[in-house]
């Protein structure tokens, strides 16, 4: 049987659902969490509340990733950039559900303000992908390397006795890097200034608000 054409309704709905599941949802990881059989030391209830802050901070990056993503590959050109951002949005998508679960492991939740995250992020990526798959992939590889760049403060900044943190976001780490490297062969271009900046100061304020909310 010939695959059904989405419409724009479809795409609208099936998007708006995307946004459901990932806000609202349980997204289940298609990779085993790399905690895995990872020791859980007893933390201090400051190096717990610590801990919560920081994985907060990156369950809240993921949701921006995903809608980043979903939003840009809505709007790609190239059906080959489009696949390439979607397969990236599914490694997301583990990401999520890792920082979900040692959140709970860490009696804590995700960002109230998530709603807030998804729809500001999926905006965004709408507009990054209007300019072009070149661009696309260029706001990709900066995402993806300053995603890098606060993973290592946080892995510097963990109590020594998470490791269970430490294990999830090594390999978040690992898959931030691919991504970029991807994008970069995929013909992405460098964005030219004020961009990254004006991006490394909005992740600023979401990591000092999610740390909290």
């Amino acid at each position: 049987m010939n695959a059904r054409t989405l419409n724009p309704l479809d795409r609208v709905l099936s998007e708006a659902q995307r946004a459901l599941d990932t806000v609202f949802g349980a997204p289940g990881a298609e990779r085993p969490n790399p905690a895995g059989s990872t020791a859980e030391l007893v933390l201090q209830p400051a190096e717990k509340r610590h801990s919560a802050g920081l994985m907060r901070i990156n369950h809240v990056g993921e949701v921006c990733a995903q809608a980043l993503y979903c939003g840009q590959a809505a709007v790609a050109r190239d059906e080959s950039t489009r696949e390439h951002l979607l397969e990236a949005a599914q490694e997301e998508t583990d990401h999520l559900a890792w920082c979900a679960d040692r959140l709970r492991e860490l009696d804590s939740r995700p960002s109230l303000l998530n709603p807030l995250w998804y729809a500001g992020s999926f905006t965004i990526g709408v507009l990054a992908g209007l300019r072009g798959d070149g661009w696309n992939l260029g706001f990709v590889v900066e995402t993806e390397r300053q995603v890098e760049a606060h993973i290592d403060e946080h892995l510097e900044s963990l109590p020594e006795g998470d490791q269970r943190s430490r294990a999830i976001l090594r390999t978040m780490k690992a898959d931030e890097a691919r991504h970029a490297q991807n994008a970069e062969a995929a013909g992405a271009r460098i964005l030219p200034m004020p961009v990254p900046t004006i991006m490394a100061a909005a992740s600023k304020l979401m990591k000092t608000v999610a740390y909290r909310v």
